[in-house]
């Protein structure tokens, strides 16, 4: 038997629910596991991660690539928004670069959800040089329900 809180039908819910859908996408997500991102914190709305920038995430001026950086921002939002079991995808995302990372920084991305209904949702995502509160972006997502379930 479990400690976890069970919702009607067996299913979690809350904070564990949220747990349980983070763990179940990252397993399924082949870029996040190759960019080495860990799951910190989750709740609902709202996820930790972390990711070391290492020697392939760096671009021809010795700094992080801005891709992988929107990448890691962009799991931490996917992560955010299916955290009720219910599927979202991406319609629009934007990043801004604040400072650079440099290889070996490990950064911290946490996304919070600004609002959620009808089919759409907003999150915000700040990427920090972890232990720090150095900003290096600001990402904002917007989501889209689709069919299913992200537990499937």
């Amino acid at each position: 038997m479990t400690d976890e809180p069970l919702a009607a039908g067996g299913g979690l819910v809350g904070d564990a629910l949220a747990v349980a859908c983070a763990q179940a996408m990252l397993a399924r997500d082949r870029a996040s596991a190759q960019m080495g991102v860990v799951i910190r914190e989750a709740r609902e709305g709202f996820v930790r991660l972390t990711m070391t920038i290492g020697e392939t995430m760096t671009n021809g001026h010795g700094t992080a690539h801005g891709g992988v950086i929107f990448a890691f921002a962009d799991s931490a939002f996917a992560f955010a928004c299916n955290s009720r079991d219910v599927p979202h995808v991406a319609l629009g995302a934007t990043i801004s670069f604040t400072t650079a990372a440099r290889l070996g920084d490990v950064l911290e991305a946490t996304a919070q959800e600004r609002t959620l209904g009808g089919r759409t949702g907003v999150y915000d995502v700040n990427v920090v040089r972890a232990g720090t509160d150095e900003l290096v972006a600001v990402f904002r997502g917007t989501c889209y329900r689709i069919r299913g379930t992200v537990l499937e």
